[in-house]
């Protein structure tokens, strides 16, 4: 089972008018793994709960034959640093397995699994470092993530909101990945108020949703009885008026002059089934094609009436290069857009990491073999040198200017501008 870790940035929108959004990246792998840390008041004094969720997709994992049907093991390291990345303040290491009876339950995309563990830390900014370890393959994945730990001292405050995938009564299930898919289905969510007073309050809570242009698309309130304590609060958005995307929840505490006393924010992602996961702008995704379309086949997407016909077309076209259609699996629909995803977090400079000339080899052959860097060369300006033992081919990268924009200077010919999966 053949892993390649990075991590790549779940988009967040930034809203001046808003408290931060702590959302944190999501580790990405061939499969992915996905973390979610939320703020909590804390019964210790002086100090915030900071719980860390942790959700594995059985297909992230290596499944072996065992007596129980298959079973897969994994080890997750919750490690929290101040924020300079020197002191480590506190860590936590637990074990998790995953025993099936049927190996289709275990590659389904669909199954997960989940885990939680909970640190009383003192509010400030820490770095937050994740990692997970496959026991059988032994290979790993990290994720890194700066996060705010919130202090809940005033007299009426809001936690952090955890997005919800099903509620049974009072248990409810996270939505770690934060990927609402396009469907009947509503935007639910958990969050808590805080009262310190002894005295009930009534007061108005606001959830509005912006747009990736930081747009106000959506808003709905409901007026609450605030009680001394803590308040539970589960919510679900009577309307789901959103496209293919990715967008900013935020839940505002509101006095009788609307003025907001607290506020807390969540990023999510409203996703097409069928797409893969990082995957949120049709138009730009189509765009990201040009390695495997021809210019016909992109004009034909480009062309659709609507976004739902653009991405109609769009996944019409997957389906004919799915090299094993009678599986829920496109395996090079999903390795494309891995790639892609890579170019991004890797080659980015002044322009997206996809329309580099890195991001554009890396992409159209896959990873290199060896890369030879030579960064400080008394007598030359930076370059690199990719390998590709199987093509019997070397290419060469030149950063003119100094400032990281390597071009390819050994041009892609005949062959090789086809995409290689």
């Amino acid at each position: 089972m053949k892993f390649l870790f990075f991590s790549i940035l779940f988009a967040a929108l930034c809203l001046n008018i808003l408290a931060q959004d702590n959302t944190p990246k999501k580790s990405i792998t061939k499969a992915v793994y996905f973390q979610d840390f939320v703020n909590f008041a804390s019964d210790k004094p002086g100090f915030t709960r900071v719980d860390v969720f942790i959700q594995v997709p059985y297909k992230s994992v290596q499944f072996v034959k065992s007596n129980k049907g298959f079973s897969a093991k994994y080890s997750v390291t919750a490690s929290v640093y101040d924020s300079s990345n020197k002191k480590l303040i506190v860590e936590k290491t637990w074990n998790e397995s995953i025993d099936v009876m049927d190996y289709a339950i275990a590659t389904s995309r669909d199954n997960y699994n989940l885990s939680k563990r909970s640190f009383e830390i003192a509010p400030g900014a820490y770095l937050i470092k994740t990692k997970l370890e496959d026991k059988d393959s032994k290979q790993e994945a990290f994720g890194e993530n700066l996060f705010v730990v919130k202090d809940f001292k005033n007299s009426l405050s809001i936690s952090d909101i955890i997005l919800i995938s099903k509620s049974e009564k009072s248990d409810v299930v996270p939505n770690v990945s934060r990927n609402i898919p396009l469907s009947k289905d509503k935007v639910k969510f958990y969050l808590e108020v805080y009262l310190r007073d002894s005295t009930i309050t009534q007061s108005t809570l606001e959830y509005t949703v912006f747009n990736s242009d930081k747009e106000s698309i959506h808003k709905e309130t409901e007026q609450r009885e605030i009680k001394p304590g803590t308040n539970q609060i589960l919510f679900t958005m009577q309307e789901f008026p959103f496209d293919l995307g990715t967008y900013l929840l935020n839940a505002a505490l509101l006095d009788s002059s609307k003025k907001i006393i607290s506020s807390s924010s969540k990023a999510f992602t409203s996703h097409q089934r069928g797409l893969p996961i990082d995957i949120s702008d049709i138009d730009k995704a189509i765009a990201q094609t040009v390695y495997i379309a021809s210019p016909e086949e992109i004009d034909y997407m480009e062309e659709g009436s609507d976004k739902a016909d653009k991405t109609k077309r769009f996944l019409e076209f997957w389906k004919k290069k799915d090299p094993s259609p009678n599986n829920e699996e496109n395996e090079i629909f999903e390795e494309y857009f891995r790639r892609v995803a890579f170019a991004n977090e890797n080659f980015s400079n002044y322009t997206e990491g996809w329309r580099s000339d890195r991001g554009m080899v890396s992409i159209i052959l896959g990873a290199p073999n060896n890369i030879d860097r030579h960064p400080f060369e008394y007598d030359s300006k930076p370059y690199e040198v990719w390998e590709y033992y199987d093509l019997n081919r070397s290419f060469v990268f030149l950063d003119q200017t100094g400032f990281g924009d390597y071009r390819l200077i050994t041009p892609l010919t005949g062959d090789l501008y086809r995409y290689r999966y």
